[in-house]
Formats: C-alpha cells, structure tokens, sequence
C-alpha cells in the first residue's frame, strides 16, 4: 500500500468525497473488480447520469481510474493515488460490498456491457 503522507488538505477532500454514502459504495464495489457504469446502475438502482456525476467527481480527484472496452466505460480503485491506503482503510470498516456483485453475475447482468 502506498504510504504517502497526505495533507490535511489533501485529507479533507477524500474524505468529502466518501462522505457521500453512493461514492463510497462505489468505491468498495470497485476495489477488487472493475466495474462498467451499467452495472453500477443495476445495482444501485440509479440512472445512469446520475452514476456518471458520482464517477466523473471520483476520477476528477484521481480516486478512480477509467478504462474503455469498446464502446463501454469501466472503472477500477485507482491503487496509485496517494489517499489509497487512507482509501483502503476506510473500506475495512464497512461492510464488503462481493455479494452485490455476485448477485448481479447470478442474474446474468454481470456481462451487459460486452
């Protein structure tokens, strides 16, 4: 894990971005797996323009990477961010969030996207 030594600053903004309980799921869906913005919607039963603010203002901060698959957008933990162990940390203390990825792979919609 990256042990950079954030500023109070630097700090303060990771943690507004994860004081918003949509971005925080997000990250712990992603932080093992990438996940495409139509599966972010099924899961969390949101419109798609709406998942898409949450992402933008995640990958504006550099806490989220984004990689193009054809014609579709997936996004994964971005493990070179300086607030990744902070990040890391964080998502100890909450719960794991695997079971809503595996259920979205048991109703067939893991794979929507490809």
């Amino acid at each position: 894990m990256n042990q950079t030594l954030l500023s109070v600053e630097e700090t303060s903004k990771v943690l507004k971005l994860l004081g918003d309980q949509t971005r925080l799921t997000i990250v712990g869906l992603i932080k093992d797996t990438e996940c495409c913005v139509c599966e972010l919607v099924e899961i969390l039963d949101m419109s798609q323009p709406s998942i898409s603010q949450h992402l933008r203002k995640l990958r504006d901060a550099g806490i989220v990477k984004e990689k193009r698959k054809g014609h579709w957008m997936f996004y994964a933990l971005n493990e070179d961010h300086a607030a990744f162990d902070l990040i890391s940390r964080i998502l100890e203390h909450m719960p794991d969030q695997k079971e809503k990825i595996i259920a979205l792979e048991q109703s067939g919609k893991r794979i929507v996207c490809e």
